[in-house]
């Protein structure tokens, strides 16, 4: 590959990487190109994006990124699948396909700079909670003593409302109220 080409590329790859901070490292080698066309396309709908790449240019083009540690993952053939909302949904995709293409080889992921190697990695960043759910996880968990002291001090004042409202009730009838004793 001449010297202009191998610019261009790691140009390519500098520009197309800049936003991203996380991403998760696949071996599609060994599967069929139909089925690839099927993944690409699958993940596509949920705008996750597959880019194979070029280990030694991947490896120029990531220093001193957000994507640096993963440079010792590129071995071999690579692909580099990143997008969606968070790197935690692309993972959770990601490990969903090995059932359907076992052949699919998960070599490892990378969140905020942390490095999961292989495919228990992978794996284990799937179970993560995405920004969303860990955010309504703690709005949950915030509002929830605020909830019982609502209820701790509704509960009493609802029975003191009804005997008022009976007191009401009995009155505007004309009735006497008997005192208590």
């Amino acid at each position: 590959m001449s010297k202009q080409v191998k610019e261009m590329i790691l140009g390519d790859y500098k520009s197309r990487f800049e936003d991203t901070s996380d991403a998760v490292v696949v071996n599609l080698r060994g599967i069929e190109a139909n089925s690839t066309n099927e993944i690409r396309q699958n993940l596509a709908k949920k705008e996750i994006k597959l880019t194979v790449i070029r280990n030694r240019l991947a490896r120029q083009a990531f220093e001193g990124s957000d994507l640096a540690n993963l440079t010792s993952l590129l071995n071999g053939a690579c692909t580099l699948a990143y997008g969606a909302e968070s790197v935690v949904e692309v993972a959770r995709e990601i490990v969903a396909l090995l059932k359907q293409f076992p052949d699919l080889e998960l070599k490892g992921a990378i969140l905020d700079g942390e490095l999961f190697e292989g495919e228990d990695g992978v794996s284990r960043l799937s179970k993560f909670p995405t920004r969303d759910e860990a955010i309504a996880e703690d709005v949950s968990l915030i509002l929830g003593p605020g909830r019982k002291l609502l209820g701790q001090i509704k509960g009493p004042g609802s029975s003191v409302a009804g005997l008022i409202k009976a007191i009401e009730d009995k009155l505007e009838k004309g009735e006497e109220i008997q005192k208590a004793g």
